[in-house]
């Protein structure tokens, strides 16, 4: 085990949504029933995963015909597992701070404290109009799910809650029980804009970015710390990865190589144009898919921009690197969960822990 306080933790994308994490027709040993991911979900604690995230999605589209909704979901992993924490992600607006409080309080007295929330602030328009929910402009989607969050985290520990706000209100509020953990479960976000790591450095435990290189996700968190000095409790980071861990380095790329000749270009470039609004929708134009080229959107967070692809020792080396910016937590996703994840528990994550540990032996 490492020495170091700080070590990286590691989440898994859960895949409770079909088609996997790539627009690509390569076969994939992932499947997104439920016994496949309570089996995933034992591999991934016993390989050494902190958290899965469990993705929401309400409509079809770009590979992903069927989803399982994912609060539900995550409890029925939480009732495989015994240390495994999930992150059930929900949709302000669909959702409201009252249900979730209910929710997961509920299941988090289940689960002995391990349930977790990320808030999407929305990204997928089409899907607002599918189940007739309004769309708002960039900046007022962040406004709407800081609210939600403060009021979470009011429900979670105060007596008597009242709140009025612009979305939500409410008045002399108590949730009986509350949740076991304390303060309350940690609440995660993405996003990459400037809205995004404004309303993280106020109100979020965990800020999660797209992929990106050290140098560039180290900009952001260099931003989020500033916006944050007042608080107490540092804003942590994690940052998304498709890790793509083989014996040598020609497999890994020729795994990256086959991915990505087997995209299926209809459905990346419909998925880029769906997601680009939503990044270049922001007044600075640097949310989340702002820039992204083809290649990184055929994985549908960037993950091939984290470069965790080659060799165990490779890839290991490049995680200290992330982790040497501010990087908390890294979220991977896998082309065949459930032998990419055992492997990576087998041959990486000894070989970072080894690292940390070195390097706090240095220190």
């Amino acid at each position: 085990m490492a020495t170091d306080a700080r070590a990286l933790q590691f989440a898994y994308w859960v895949p409770n949504v079909s088609g996997g994490l790539v627009i690509s027709r390569i076969p994939q040993r992932t499947h997104w029933d439920l016994a496949y991911n309570q089996a995933l979900a034992r591999i991934a604690e016993q390989a050494g995963f902190s958290y899965g995230l469990s993705q929401i999605r309400f409509t079809a589209g770009y590979g992903a015909e069927y989803q399982h909704e994912p609060v539900a979901f995550s409890q029925a992993l939480l009732a495989a597992t015994t240390r495994l924490k999930l992150i059930a992600a929900i949709l302000p607006g669909p959702w409201t701070p009252a249900v979730v409080a209910k929710q997961l309080a509920t299941i988090d007295q289940i689960s002995g404290g391990r349930i977790a929330i990320n808030i999407v602030s929305g990204w997928f328009r089409s899907e607002f109009h599918a189940i007739g929910e309004p769309w708002l402009e960039h900046d007022e989607r962040y406004r709407r799910s800081e609210e939600f969050i403060r009021a979470l985290k009011g429900i979670w520990t105060q007596d008597g809650f009242s709140f009025r706000g612009d979305f939500y209100r409410f008045h002399d509020y108590g949730l009986r029980p509350g949740p076991l953990q304390q303060p309350h479960p940690e609440i995660f976000q993405g996003g990459s804009s400037r809205a995004a790591r404004d309303m993280a450095a106020r109100v979020s435990d965990w800020y999660l970015t797209n992929g990106n290189t050290p140098e560039g996700v180290r900009v952001q968190i260099e931003d989020i710390r500033r916006k944050s000095t007042h608080r107490e409790t540092p804003v942590k980071i994690g940052i998304n990865a498709f890790i793509i861990a083989r014996d040598t380095e020609a497999e890994a790329q020729a795994v990256l190589a086959d991915i990505l000749d087997q995209a299926d270009p209809a459905a990346v470039e419909a998925f880029g144009r769906e997601v680009r609004q939503a990044g270049l929708g922001s007044p600075e134009g640097e949310g989340n898919w702002a820039d992204s080229s083809f290649e990184d959107l055929v994985q549908y967070n960037d993950g091939f921009r984290t470069g965790l692809i080659g060799t165990p020792q490779h890839i290991a080396e490049r995680i200290l690197a992330f982790k040497a910016v501010g990087v908390d937590l890294i979220l991977a996703g896998f082309l065949h969960a459930q032998e990419e994840v055992a492997y990576f528990g087998r041959e990486v994550l000894p070989r970072i822990r080894a690292l940390e540990a070195a390097a706090a032996h240095k220190g």
